[in-house]
This record gives C-alpha cells, structure tokens and sequence, in this order.
C-alpha cells in the first residue's frame, strides 16, 4: 500500500473540493470517487472539479448499495415507528466502504472525506463548534478511521468558501444540500408511500383518550407538533406505537427526559470504564449535548442518565458519544426510561 496515494470521496459540493486541494498541497496523490446514485449534472460537476485541480476522477454507480443498506432501512425503520438518519448508515455501510474498496484496488493507503471533523491517531475529535460532523461517523469501523484522513479538520464552512473562491471553482458558493440525498423534489413522507404499503389513518391519544385521528404513524417523529388542547395548550408526539397505529401526545414540558436506553453500540476505542461519564448528542446539533453517565445492561444496551433534559430523543434517532472532545462511540436510541 503506498501511504502517499489517498482516496478522496468527491461530490458535486465545494467541501470534497477544497478537501482535495488541502490534500494535493500536502503531498499526496488524491484519486477522486465520485458515488452515483442518480442524475448526470452532479457528476458532471464533480468531473469539472477534478479536473480543475488536476486530480484523478471516477465515477461508481452505486444506487444498489444504497438501496440494500440506506433506503431499506430507512423505509423499515420508518413503518415501524422509528425515527432514522440514514447519513449515518450510509457513511459505515455504503460510502467509507466503496472509498476503502476502491482504495485496496489501486494500492491506496488512504482513505478520506470532506467532513468537518478531527481525526488523528485512529480517533475522531470534534471539529469547529459551527459545522462540526463527527456527529455522522459514530458508527464507524475503527479500520475506516484507521485509514481516514479528514483535511477539513476544524475549519469553518466560510473559510472553506474562501478558500474556493481563490481557486476560482464554480461551486464556491453553492449552497448546502439540507435534503435526503435520495429523495428529491418530495417528503419523505410522500417517497415511502410511494415504494411501501403505508400504514393508514390512526388514532392519536392524549391524557389516555383518542383525542384526534392521525394521517398515517409515517408522517409524524417525536416532537412534532400535532395540535392543540381545548385550552389552547399546543400538543406533540411523544410516542410512535407501530403496531397499534397510534400515536401518543404530549404536552411540550413532557418531552423533556433524563433517561434513555440506547442499543447497537459500536464503540471506538477500547480505553473505557462503566459507569462512564461522558457527553451525550442525541442529534445533529451543536447546542444540545449535555453531560451523563453512560451505564452497561446485561442485555448490552446502555442506560444513559443526562445531567440536563433532552428534548424528544427518538426511538431509531443515533446517539452520539463523547469524552471531551473525543468521540468514542455511537448508537441508536432504544426508547425513554419514563413514560412512552
């Protein structure tokens, strides 16, 4: 394996691209993969970038694995009342192994991305409190991070523009992509009735009693707004039951938890004492992390006790966690402690 070739993730975006730049002034060989799951202009884009900074492209159709090991489960997960990320899926299952298997067939050592995150010695760290991501790679195999490299680091998104806009490429100035990369033009919502048998209307309790009738358990997460009471209290979903079609509301103060059971854990590091105290992020934002303990069951869940609430952690929803500013770990929230 030659530690000078790398394998960089390349997208349509002004993140792989400059990613690629910081790579190709350090020394290294940067081979571009772009992952193709629909569309000719995106791809399109990412061959102009890379030939705009003079770095090796290829394109991989990859709309089979993202069916078997994105959409399924995310579609799945879903129906049965869960609330999934399906980035985080992705990056463990599909892209970081379509980057390592593409990097094993040239001889690469590396691997990399153009994640707003930390990685040095086989670990990940948080990167800029603005746009950090380390967020979407808690499930990682410790042999992805092992070979990952991630020249973003801890720059800021508008350093990163600048930075564009100084090599002069078009897509300096390209907004964010906010949506599902693989569902467009569309709720999704409208996307899993299109592909499922979606389950029908239901009923929505609040206080113990049917309170209203529900348009189907697929359209709702927790912590949705749903409605409001007859004293003009406004009501959300606190709990998504599947197979009874229902749902159960609360009032905003009760969504609040301190208690939760998270499942599937993968871990990253093997340096770790239980009961842990560590940091808890429970979905992709910067504001909400607060302190806990993280707790071993017998059944390999963990409970994790939060110093400060959690608005509506959601069952399917991943929960990221940290010691420091060190990620060591992720899984997928199992439900609340109290209540729902």
């Amino acid at each position: 394996m030659d530690d000078r070739k790398v394998v960089l993730g390349l997208s349509d975006g002004v993140d792989s691209a400059v990613a690629a730049r910081i790579l190709t002034d350090m020394g290294y060989e940067v081979h571009g993969l772009y992952l193709k799951i629909s569309g000719e202009k995106a791809e399109s884009q990412a061959k102009k970038s890379a030939e705009r900074l003079g770095i090796s492209f290829r394109s991989l159709d990859v709309s089979k694995a993202l069916e078997e090991h994105v959409c399924a489960p995310f579609a799945k997960g879903y129906l049965e009342g869960e609330t999934i990320n399906p980035c985080i899926g992705c990056n463990r299952n599909m892209k970081f192994k379509a980057l390592i298997d593409y990097a094993d067939e040239i001889g690469a050592a590396r691997i990399a991305t153009g994640h707003y995150s930390i990685v040095k010695d086989g670990k990940i760290y948080s990167g800029h409190p603005d746009n950090d991501q380390s967020y979407m790679l808690c499930k990682l195999t410790r042999d992805q991070i092992k070979r990952l490299l991630l020249p973003l680091g801890g720059m800021k998104k508008e350093d990163v523009r600048k930075i564009a806009r100084e090599m002069n490429l078009p897509v300096a100035d390209k907004p964010d992509s906010r949506e599902i990369c693989f569902i467009t033009n569309e709720t999704y919502a409208s996307w899993l009735e299109k592909r499922e048998n979606t389950p029908g209307k239901g009923n929505a309790i609040y206080n113990g009693r049917v309170f209203a009738e529900h348009m189907g358990i697929h359209r709702y997460t927790v912590g949705q707004r749903f409605g409001e009471t007859e004293e003009g209290r406004r009501l959300y979903v606190s709990g998504i039951d599947a197979k009874e079609n229902a749902l159960y509301l609360s009032l905003w103060e009760d969504l609040f938890i301190d208690e939760i059971l998270v499942r599937d854990i993968v871990w990253l590091t093997d340096e770790l004492v239980f009961p842990l105290e560590g940091i808890i992020r429970a979905r992709h934002t910067r504001w909400e992390m607060p302190e806990c303990t993280i707790s071993l069951m017998e059944d390999g869940r963990v409970k994790v006790k939060t110093k400060d609430k959690l608005r509506a952690p959601a069952k399917g929803q991943t929960a990221a966690f940290y010691t420091g500013d060190q990620l060591i770990g992720g899984g997928t929230i199992d439900g609340w402690l109290q209540g729902c």
